[in-house]
């Protein structure tokens, strides 16, 4: 029977740094969807594991993705979540001006005897790739294909008939605890029972199988597939859940601050209307209240010192114990 984790990986500053370098700076992240830029001069901005990125559509219509960092004196390109720009990227500290494509256009204040060559300051791009309208980075460059990264997924997704809707509203929770928390709790549907009553009913005792293949977990309640739930529940390494339906999706980010602090940040995709909308957006903001108080009093309890290290249940918590082996090698 596997060990968890020791209780000092969930919220030390040191672990947070390691899995930093060692686990999100070399795979597939993702950050938004190709259609919440959709013109010449759209953005889209966030943070994760530290790294505070951007991604824009250039004059070409080729999505880039850039960290919102100005070659100058580190100010931000870009303020906020999301916007645009008319034809250039100007920054908020002391307006270096830089092309769509990354080029620096202008060091305000420098001239040609100021003995420095534009050509060497454009922006830092980032590696990235686009599955299904879904924009992933690649923050060392090193990784593997993301066709790879998702094929297990992408397999599923033809073999069911299941397609990606559009994007329809962002939702952002913070959660005080690890990100290692929370992506554990996703990963079993061992708690469902104890902690989502309202999902308990609807899975009406149905049969809860876990399958990992390559870097996804599936998720399914066998024999709902005509129900409320039907689709597929999938998670990618290293923080990514990918909840298809019949009439939408629900893209799940959960996104590390800092250690012991957790954003979840979700984008609905939406094809069936307000009203299906609505009740995705009801569900999901009961699912994830019930799942956060559950998370930050586990939390809680990890950082109090009375408890190291527990046992994970072979039937129930395969997914978690794949996921902490995988972390255990990190930290080895």
């Amino acid at each position: 029977m596997q060990q968890t984790l020791p209780a000092r990986l969930y919220g030390a500053p040191e672990a947070w740094t390691r899995e930093r370098s060692q686990v999100f700076d070399r795979t597939w992240l993702f950050l938004g969807h190709e259609d919440e830029i959709a013109a010449a001069g759209d953005w889209l901005a966030t943070d994760t594991a530290g790294m505070r990125l951007m991604m824009v559509r250039d004059r070409e219509g080729t999505v880039r993705v850039f960290h919102n960092v100005c070659r100058h004196r580190a100010g931000p390109l870009v303020q906020g979540e999301r916007g645009h720009c008319d034809g250039e990227l100007v920054c908020a500290y002391h307006g270096w001006r830089y092309a769509l494509d990354g080029r620096l256009r202008a060091a305000t204040g420098f001239g040609p005897a100021d003995g420095f060559d534009p050509r060497n300051l454009g922006l830092f791009e980032v590696r990235s790739a686009t599955w299904r309208g879904l924009v992933f980075l690649n923050p060392d460059g090193e990784a593997g294909s993301l066709e790879a990264h998702v094929g297990p997924l992408e397999r599923l997704m033809v073999e069911r008939g299941l397609r990606m809707a559009r994007p329809a509203v962002r939702r952002t929770h913070d959660l005080a605890c690890d990100w290692k928390v929370y992506v554990e709790n996703y990963l079993e549907g061992y708690h469902i029972g104890a902690v989502h009553p309202v999902l308990a009913e609807e899975l009406g005792g149905a049969p809860y199988r876990v399958q990992v293949e390559d870097n996804l977990v599936l998720q399914e309640a066998v024999g709902v597939n005509d129900g409320p739930q039907a689709g597929v529940w999938g998670w990618l390494w290293p923080n990514l859940g990918i909840n298809v339906y019949r009439d939408g999706a629900m893209i799940e980010r959960m996104t590390p601050l800092a250690a012991g602090r957790t954003r979840l940040d979700y984008l609905f995709l939406n094809d069936g209307g307000e009203a299906a909308l609505g009740e995705a957006l009801a569900a999901s903001d009961r699912l994830t209240a019930e799942d956060a108080r559950i998370c930050e009093s586990v939390q809680a309890n990890l950082s109090a010192g009375a408890y190291d290290r527990g046992v994970l249940s072979p039937r129930h918590e395969g997914g978690v114990a794949w996921f902490q082996s995988r972390i255990a090698e990190v930290h080895a």
